[in-house]
């Protein structure tokens, strides 16, 4: 009988019946991008049972230059000896989870298949559906055996910023940003110097992929929304950017789920093309 794999979502029920299957590894990724600090200490108090912790700072982004954005993308060996560090082999069904949706677990989720793997989804509902169910929390650090994960050939495609320009300019392409739309519109910037959005972005916020519970609108519902949205453009038109590359990811797995795979990530996303003041701004609906 072949094992169940799951590639986008997992439910908490799934996750509770294969929790302490060895194949099995999950990452807390809660994070506060106003305190770098918070999701360890939220992990120390209490987390799923057996899982690891991901640093959305140290481990899932590089080194910023101030010219490659808020959360540039990690070395692809440093992030595969994180992989090992948590326990992970070729075959290991990954499960990032955070307390906001997805917001940070969806950074996870992507940069797995950055590294060519395909066993990699996010809970559902996150860290508050998981208490809600099952009132089951832990403090204990896991015990795992170091894994031996290799990096394969890339699930992903990656966009620059000259290919996030481009995509703003030709009409055969979309370029959706997952902002808010008063951070978009350029109403409100609360964290990048420069408020506003790349000229030819559509806004697609990420918590419209959610239901008010916090987990994700059915896959018909998600279809539907981004075909209108996307309109006679095909998925692999479709460049997504945010704020730094974290909740694009959000929109690129609302897409993957629904069937509409093959978007690109503009992995340095607004923090990154406001560095250089050459680059355009435009701002309104």
């Amino acid at each position: 009988m072949s094992r169940p794999e799951f590639r986008t979502l997992v439910s908490v029920d799934d996750l509770r019946a294969h929790l302490f299957d060895q194949d099995w590894c999950v990452i807390d990724c809660r994070h506060n991008l106003m305190d770098f600090a918070e999701g360890w200490r939220l992990y120390q108090e209490g987390h799923i049972p057996g899982a690891a912790f991901a640093h959305i700072e140290d481990d899932l982004a590089g080194p910023k230059t101030g010219s490659n954005g808020r959360h540039p993308l990690p070395d692809r060996d440093q992030l595969v000896a994180h992989f090992r560090e948590w326990g992970i082999d070729i075959d290991t069904q990954i499960v990032g989870y955070d307390a906001q949706g997805g917001q940070y677990a969806v950074r996870l989720w992507w940069l797995a298949r950055w590294l060519g793997h395909e066993r990699v989804a996010v809970l559902d509902g996150g860290w508050p559906a998981w208490l809600a169910a099952t009132q089951w929390s832990s403090t204990e650090l896991p015990e795992r055996e170091p894994g031996t994960f290799e990096a394969g050939a890339s699930l992903v495609r990656v966009a620059d910023a000259a290919g996030a320009r481009a995509a703003g300019a030709d009409a055969q392409q979309l370029l959706v940003d997952a902002r808010t739309g008063e951070r978009f519109r350029g109403e409100q910037e609360p964290i990048d110097p420069v408020a506003g959005h790349i000229p030819g972005a559509v806004n697609r916020f990420w918590q419209d992929n959610l239901t008010p519970a916090g987990t994700f609108k059915p896959v018909a519902q998600l279809r539907a929304e981004y075909e209108k949205l996307l309109g006679a453009h095909a998925p692999a038109t479709v460049t997504h950017n945010c704020g730094s590359g974290v909740t694009a990811c959000h929109n690129v797995l609302a897409m993957e789920h629904a069937g509409l795979g093959g978007s690109a990530l503009y992995a340095g996303s607004w923090s990154e093309w406001v560095a250089d003041p050459a680059r355009p701004v435009a701002k309104g609906a």
